[in-house]
């Protein structure tokens, strides 16, 4: 199975999950054109920072390591060099840097030096602020907003995708059965992955 098969198929069991736009560019069977991929870069530094911005929303917890030990802070600038045309790309490289520059107005220091609270009270602020964008259609924090709701969809894709998400966050049944839509869950059982 290629890649994008895989994640069409995370996709499509994350449902509602996952944004309009995150679906369209995993779902459309178009080939990007070459001199679209790999449009913007992102430094090493730069993966460093999606993988804190990641972990945030996936966080290691005492069943399963969380999106940084996943291999997120390459998985999301690889899915948006290869997967999303120039445009979007473009768009989402302009929300990153916005998302260091509210970190250094609201809090004084870059993002890397937010403490996990701090990391966490900026994903809710960006959450509200997508929601609001989402009901005014304002331009304003347009990128932002952008950023935010495709690394976020790809934070999702990406950890429940890959053998982490798939063998430690879920269930997981090397050779599994026959299927039973209506398999009764033990209480505090993880969903299957499988």
């Amino acid at each position: 199975m290629h890649r994008r098969e895989a994640l069409k198929n995370v996709a499509f069991l994350l449902g509602g999950a996952i944004s309009a736009s995150t679906m369209g560019v995993l779902f459309e069977s178009f080939t990007l054109p070459e001199n679209e991929k790999n449009f913007v870069s992102f430094s090493a530094q730069d993966e460093k920072i999606f993988a804190e911005f990641a972990n945030i929303i996936v966080p290691t917890t005492k069943s399963s390591p969380g999106a940084k030990a996943a291999g997120l802070g390459k998985f999301i600038p690889m899915m948006m060099k290869d997967c999303y045309p120039a445009t979007m790309q473009t768009s989402f490289a302009r929300g990153f840097q916005q998302l260091q520059e509210k970190a250094m107005k609201d809090f004084g220091k870059n993002y890397m030096s937010l403490t996990v609270a701090e990391k966490t009270k900026l994903m809710v602020d960006l959450r509200l602020m997508s929601i609001a964008q989402k009901e005014t259609k304002a331009p304003e924090n347009q990128d932002l907003v952008y950023f935010f709701v495709t690394a976020r969809d790809l934070t999702l894709l990406g950890y429940y995708a890959s053998e982490i998400g798939c063998t430690q966050a879920r269930e997981y049944i090397l050779v599994p059965g026959r299927y039973d839509g209506n398999a009764p869950l033990k209480p505090g059982q993880k969903s299957w992955a499988t």
